[in-house]
């Protein structure tokens, strides 16, 4: 089976269950967004008094161009102590909104964001394997960090310019009604055409914004592939095609966001000169004397003064449809991380420790509809307690057989069985406590090294038994030789060890959950000979009393195993014991010797 078909496949399962959230309307995704300010609601609430203060500043401030003008044209003491306490108090309101409106919207969306991307990152520990089949982790991390800023705009500026912006037009809006509702009518009437550009405009950064998601998810992931891997990338020459990468795909990015910016700012200049030529409009019937009709000179600046300040609140509102824009097509995104199902766990039972013993029954297993079958009728049983190793060429199966036994994949046909209940009987946290791993590829986390060995559940076990895996598991030899002991950070994936050195605290953190069934995938294959001779002695007493898996390719390692079986194409050809099947001169055979004569 192709990789890619098996992305391909996966990938169409998955847009599967979440299609009806890609399907939803702009106004569903914000609704839905808007029900995260639930538990947030009083200090929304405040933020919305904080803009209903400033847009009543605004309105204020161009009501009180009649009170000015006339008091130029008929000064009083008394106006000229009114005036400038309206000045002070009019900047004052205006500041004590502007806070409240800002601070609080903005607590508001970076909560909002917190909330969205934690259960994002909670979701992804949840889903499936084939979800990481058909994603790779730049996309992922892209998902986490630049989609969720971009909420954060729909969340925060959107909502403060929408309320800010929008009670402003409102107030200035009312105080145009009240010195000529004639004149503010003739005003309106621009505004259809104001409506058709928004919504022109939306569309179009609707489809702009998914494409720099996506180009952006392109960047992070070129970038994390080629900083993890700089050493292929240096000792073969890389770094003008991973250069080429990056550059192809950061001006991929480049080009979508500057065709953002470009529609946005061709639509401000538009529908600013459409309120342009409305208040030119309104000017010059307002001069007219048969339209001005008894409206005093204050009253006339006023007037003029609203229309014209109407200008910038309309201006931010249509760019800030830029933003809503951008927050809503990235909450689709997570919240169609949000709607995939997670990983079937059906089962309800609850084991405190299992005896170990395995049965697979007319197993078959492919990873997509599309693809080869990976493993064919695999039928066999093992006792609890028993070593089982699993050989065969490349691509044969055994990785994929080990999988199905934690169940990061369920079987296509057939079933597993475990002390004869089917795994799918089990919890799955219930069926994994059982189980220890160690694969060929380690997993290190960047912390100490008593972190990486008591990971997890195993985080609350005392000193003495995290020092006594790692001497079983031949690690603290080196460990003591660091200058921070069982403190030391390890790095990025532990690159600060070498590669034997990560394995055997992979096999300490095994030999520590202490689980009845092991699975050993090609575990000791970072090893020197001498390594590997004290970590084969340490597998073969915690061997004992456990049932265990061992994929290996070096065959010397599982000589003493109690049943070895050998795979090909996805079948189990030959079993029994290393003597048995070197007298048989099968597959086994075959592979024995060649080892050995190399």
């Amino acid at each position: 089976m192709s990789l890619e078909k098996a992305k391909v496949g996966a990938s169409a399962s998955i847009k599967t269950a979440s299609e009806m959230t890609l399907d939803a309307t702009n106004w569903q995704i914000y609704r839905r967004l808007l029900k995260y300010l639930k538990p947030l609601k009083w200090l929304f609430m405040l933020s919305l008094l904080g803009n209903a203060i400033y847009a009543g500043a605004s309105a204020l401030m161009a009501k009180s161009m009649d009170y000015l003008v006339n008091a130029i044209q008929s000064p009083t003491e008394e106006s000229r102590i009114f005036v400038p306490l309206i000045i002070i108090g009019v900047f004052f309101m205006r500041g004590i909104g502007a806070f409240l409106g800002t601070f609080f919207i903005a607590k508001v969306g970076a909560s909002i964001v917190h909330e969205i991307r934690q259960e994002v990152f909670f979701r992804y520990l949840r889903l499936p394997s084939r979800f990481y089949d058909a994603n790779n982790a730049g996309h992922l991390v892209s998902k986490l960090t630049f989609n969720a800023s971009q909420v954060t705009g729909a969340a925060t500026d959107a909502v403060t310019v929408s309320v800010r912006e929008g009670l402003t037009v409102v107030g200035l809006m009312s105080v145009m009604f009240y010195e000529n509702w004639r004149l503010t009518l003739i005003f309106l009437s621009v505004g259809p055409l104001i409506g058709l550009v928004v919504g022109s405009v939306s569309k179009r950064f609707r489809k702009l914004s998914q494409r720099i998601m996506n180009s952006m998810g392109d960047v992070t992931h070129v970038a994390s592939e080629a900083l993890s891997g700089y050493r292929v990338v240096r000792i073969f020459g890389g770094e003008a095609y991973e250069k080429d990468r990056f550059r192809v795909a950061s001006l991929n990015n480049l080009n979508q966001s500057l065709k953002m910016e470009l529609t946005k700012a061709a639509s401000t200049p538009v529908v600013q000169v459409l309120i342009s030529v409305s208040i030119a409009i309104l000017v010059w019937l307002a001069l007219a004397p048969e339209v001005q009709g008894d409206m005093s000179a204050g009253s006339f600046i006023a007037f003029i003064t609203a229309a014209t300040t109407m200008a910038k609140p309309i201006r931010q509102l249509t760019q800030v449809n830029a933003t809503i824009q951008r927050g809503v097509a990235a909450a689709k995104d997570l919240f169609s991380v949000l709607d995939l199902d997670a990983e079937a766990d059906s089962g309800k039972l609850e084991v405190s420790r299992v005896r170990g013993e395995l049965e697979l029954r007319h197993l078959f297993f492919r990873y997509t509809a599309e693809s080869n079958w990976v493993l064919k009728d695999v039928n066999v049983k093992i006792p609890a307690g028993s070593t089982v190793a699993l050989v065969g060429r490349s691509g044969s199966g055994k990785s994929t057989l080990a999988s199905l036994i934690p169940r990061f994949y369920e079987p296509t046909q057939g079933e597993i069985l475990l002390d004869g209940q089917r795994l799918d009987n089990y919890a799955l946290h219930s069926l994994r406590d059982q189980i220890s791993l160690v694969t060929q590829q380690v997993t290190l986390f960047n912390d100490t090294i008593k972190r990486n060995i008591a990971y997890g559940v195993l985080a609350d076990l005392d000193d003495n038994r995290i020092e006594d895996a790692a001497r079983k598991a031949y690690a603290l030899s080196f460990i003591e030789q660091l200058p921070q002991g069982m403190e030391t950070e390890v790095g990025d994936n532990g690159v600060l060890l070498s590669g034997g050195q990560r394995q055997r605290l992979a096999i300490a953190r095994a030999l520590l959950k202490d689980s009845p069934i092991l699975i050993f995938d090609e575990a000791t294959s970072a090893l020197d000979t001498e390594s590997e001779r004290h970590i084969q002695d340490a597998m073969d007493a915690v061997m004992r009393g456990r049932t265990t898996l061992v994929i290996a390719h070096r065959l010397s390692t599982i000589e003493n195993a109690d049943l070895i079986l050998v795979m090909d194409e996805g079948r189990i050809i030959e079993s029994g014991t290393h003597r048995e099947l070197l007298m048989a001169g099968g597959l086994y055979s075959q592979l024995h010797r060649m080892q050995f004569s190399e």
